[in-house]
């Protein structure tokens, strides 16, 4: 490891500026672009709209593949150059779905956007934080996830315009932005990555056991969960379901891109100041609270305040989830196999979530208010785990480990 006391300033915020182009391309675009083109695609008749649905849940699944084999890929490569080809291949994803040849192609193009995301998740922080002084790795965290707001809120504005050129022409115009950001990031990268994590087999020990830790994994589960009705359907849900229009659907995107701009900072803020544990109840609490309101909201000032509400969760709690694996892991390099396997658990629950409401939504007509109740109840039973296991730490049950 460099020594952090003589790196250069540059050297730090490259690899930072680095990772935040790759959060920004693999999942702030890759994935939340999609969401304003879900009405296009349907007017378009590209394809249908239950195919279009399912489509977008492509990428959540190809997600979970990534988290899962973003390591091993590492691991055949470097760190470095599995970041540099996931990048490339999200690009060409977004190049070659300007072709809609057939359902299965463009499911195929997405799942590899997908992948290319839960790799880069699982990669980038480990990559780039070991670089950076320990002082500065809160607010380096905060930066590199800031891409996935502002990918969000790039294409809210991004998108409508493209949109005027034709559907294809947006597809190739993300694309070419796309290329510039994995240029612009492909000599950020640290020179020397750091040894990757060994395969779990290999070191049993080093296996978390702390009831904390999985505690944090099936709630970062159910947050996927609840996250994602808000994710693939808002747009949809103000330009169709309300019957508002495309062009307000973008502008309440571009509210929830706002907030997911704030999200990564002030979650980080959160976490700083009242510790993540804390910061992640307060943060249910809020989101819950905001996903019941969207199903029985439709007006404009209301919808544009939910959405940034909304829109700070995705990325806000991903740093936040960090924050808390460091608070109960002190070594490295568990700290690196825990943050794989709360990426893992939260991806899994995703693609689930994915199907699970798309297939709900086509069944039940398009009724978009049913998604965001189930959201909300998901976001509950997230904030009552914990309750549970205080429960069962007084029933003597397990050891009394919260702190």
């Amino acid at each position: 490891m460099p020594s952090t006391s003589t790196t250069p300033r540059s050297a730090i915020w490259l690899p930072i500026f680095a990772g935040l182009c790759a959060s920004l391309v693999s999942i702030g675009l890759a994935r939340f672009a999609y969401t304003p083109l879900i009405p296009s695609l349907i007017q378009a008749h590209w394809f249908s709209a239950s195919d279009v649905v399912y489509l977008g849940a492509a990428n959540l699944v190809g997600y979970l593949i990534g988290a899962l084999i973003g390591h091993p890929l590492a691991r055949r490569t470097s760190n470095k150059s599995a970041l540099r080809l996931m990048m490339l291949a999200v690009t060409l994803s977004f190049f070659a779905c300007g072709f809609p040849l057939s359902v299965s192609w463009f499911f195929g193009w997405r799942l590899l956007s997908g992948v290319a995301g839960g790799a880069i998740m699982v990669l980038v922080a480990a990559t780039v934080l070991p670089h950076v002084p320990a002082s500065r790795r809160g607010l380096a965290s905060g930066a590199i996830f800031l891409g996935i707001g502002l990918g969000i809120a790039g294409s809210g504005t991004i998108v409508p315009p493209l949109l005027s050129l034709g559907l294809q022409n947006t597809w190739f115009g993300l694309g070419a932005l796309a290329l510039v950001l994995t240029a612009a990031s492909w000599f950020g990268w640290p020179s020397a990555t750091h040894t990757v994590i060994a395969a779990p087999s290999a070191e049993p020990s080093t296996m978390p056991t702390d009831p904390n830790v999985y505690l944090l994994f099936a709630q970062y589960a159910f947050m996927a969960a609840g996250l994602v009705p808000a994710m693939v359907f808002l747009v949809d849900y103000v330009a169709r379901g309300l019957g508002a229009g495309a062009h307000i659907g973008a502008l309440i995107w571009v509210m929830y891109g706002l907030g997911a701009i704030i999200g990564p900072v002030s979650y980080g803020f959160l976490a700083d100041k009242l510790g993540a544990r804390l910061s992640i109840r307060l943060v249910l609490v809020v989101q819950a609270v905001a996903v019941g309101l969207l199903s029985i909201s439709s007006a404009f000032t209301a919808l544009a305040l939910l959405a940034v509400i909304l829109g700070s969760f995705p990325p806000g709690i991903v740093p936040l989830a960090l924050a808390r694996v460091h608070e109960l892991i002190p070594n490295h390099h568990q700290q690196q196999i825990a943050w794989s396997r709360a990426t893992v658990s939260f991806a899994t629950f995703q693609a689930i979530a994915g199907f699970a409401y798309s297939a709900l939504f086509n069944a039940s007509g398009g009724h978009h208010a049913l998604l965001f109740i189930l959201a909300a109840g998901a976001i509950v039973i997230a904030l009552l785990l914990e309750q549970g296991m205080r429960l069962l730490n007084r029933r003597g049950r397990l050891q009394p480990v919260l702190s």
